[in-house]
């Protein structure tokens, strides 16, 4: 038998971190020895995470090799100078009316002292490491995946040093075309700096992958080797959603037009909601719907699971929607699926702008793998778009659409009202982990 190749995964967010920005490389992980490569993990061991999953411990296969070494993060200074930089971790910050003094000062530092972010700090002494591990260790492939995307900048370093290594740069975002470069208030010197540096990684890295079509062809407009493999679903909890709809149309006697009762038509959102994300249109269409429908403003739900923005939630619990709140707060991942599960319509929200339209949230193939409709907002003609209608099953608005989305919710509730369903039944085994793990195990089979 063939020895499996090694393939290191240099990422800062692993298990206990939680949130989507850990499931990609976790699952890659997970299913890349059946494709005869044996995956080793490069991670601090004392990261500053924004948000802590401990159920995603049990997650890590038990003979994965990980390789820890310390970083410092300046993020308890920030901290000092005001709470709400502690959203920086996580890559959010106020905007607009929202912000204070503080908040700008905070926000200028970040942009144009920590280039490309905060963990920069991490880059030298891993170059220094690493070097030494790869020769040692014999390793085929070099893995960096970002944001954030100081780690592309050990991978830069390594291959300067190390020409011959295969290095393979992972953005599961953009750096300079996502929605929040552009509230950095970057000078102009820094934002040469940022943009040098990203096109140093797309010219240097053998290949560079993205999570959609749009950033593909983007990247590669930039320089880039680069292809999409997107993320996706993991097959054995999509098995755990077809085992539940099958009891679920037993305890129905096979009839699966119908659902069983539930007392809410219920809206969720799961995961984290910012200021730069917020369907404030939605929230007006849901609030019109509740005037004119005593019904509807009976029966709804507006679940969230997560973190939503304190002043996105205290602007809903102001208006007539306060009596419809629901919010768990952050939960296991295991628990946010089987919400998105106990829900009847999901919400997905991505940044209004143009160049956003790439951009396709992970948790969007969970919630594929639910069977549920999604209610998505984004820019016009987005990848979220062009799945969701090859899908069919759901329906993407704008940050200006209004009729739209209230009948679409209104068709959705009268379903619900009389007993239906509110599912789909798309074929979507492409964007399974397994599927996607098995494409990329052939893209490094050919570097």
């Amino acid at each position: 038998m063939e020895k499996s190749k090694k393939v290191l995964i240099v990422t800062y967010y692993w298990p206990p971190a939680g949130g989507p920005g850990v499931q990609r490389w976790l699952k890659f992980a997970k299913y890349l020895p059946e494709f005869d490569w044996e995956p080793i993990i490069y991670t601090p061991e004392n990261p500053s995470y924004p948000l802590i999953d401990e159920t995603l411990i049990k997650e890590v296969p038990k003979n994965l090799q990980i390789v820890k070494t310390d970083i410092w993060e300046p993020y308890q200074i920030a901290e000092k100078f005001s709470k709400s930089n502690q959203k920086f971790k996580g890559g959010q910050f106020d905007v607009g009316k929202n912000q204070s003094f503080m908040s700008k000062l905070s926000i200028f530092i970040r942009g144009n002292f920590f280039i490309p972010d905060a963990r920069k700090f991490w880059v030298r002494p891993s170059v220094k490491f690493l070097k030494q591990y790869l020769k040692e260790n014999n390793i085929d492939v070099l893995v960096t995946t970002g944001p954030p995307h100081s780690l592309h900048l050990i991978g830069l370093g390594l291959k300067k040093e190390l020409p011959n290594l295969k290095w393979v740069a992972d953005f599961r975002d953009p750096w300079t075309e996502i929605s929040y470069y552009k509230h950095l208030k970057l000078t102009s010197g820094s934002d040469r700096k940022h943009r040098l540096l990203e096109r140093s990684v797309f010219e240097t890295a053998d290949i560079t992958l993205a999570t959609s079509f749009t950033d593909a062809e983007n990247f590669k407009k930039n320089g880039a080797n680069a292809f999409c493999i997107t993320n996706g679903f993991d097959e054995s909890e999509n098995s755990r959603v077809g085992e539940l709809e099958s009891e679920r149309i037993r305890k129905l006697g096979g009839n699966e037009t119908m659902r069983p009762s539930n007392s809410k038509f219920t809206l969720s959102y799961v995961g984290v909601l910012e200021q730069l994300r917020n369907p404030e249109n939605l929230w007006k269409a849901l609030e019109n719907l509740c005037k004119t429908n005593s019904d509807f403003a009976n029966d709804l739900e507006l679940k969230f699971v997560g973190r939503v923005d304190d002043k996105i939630l205290n602007a809903i619990e102001n208006s007539v929607l306060k009596n419809n709140i629901r919010n768990l707060g952050y939960l296991s991942h295991n628990d946010s699926v089987n919400e998105m599960k106990n829900s009847d319509l999901l919400l997905i929200t991505n940044f209004p702008n143009e160049s956003s339209k790439g951009i396709i949230p992970g948790k969007l193939f969970e919630y594929l793998a639910t069977g549920k409709q999604i209610i998505s907002f984004g820019p016009k003609d987005a990848d979220v778009e062009t799945i969701l209608n090859k899908t069919k099953s759901g329906k993407h608005f704008d940050y200006q659409e209004n009729f739209g989305i209230r009948e679409f919710i209104s068709a959705l509730y009268e379903d619900w009202k009389s007993g239906k369903a509110i599912q789909n039944e798309a074929n979507i085994n492409e964007f399974s982990r397994k599927e996607l793990t098995k494409k990329l195990a052939e893209l490094l089979d050919e570097i």
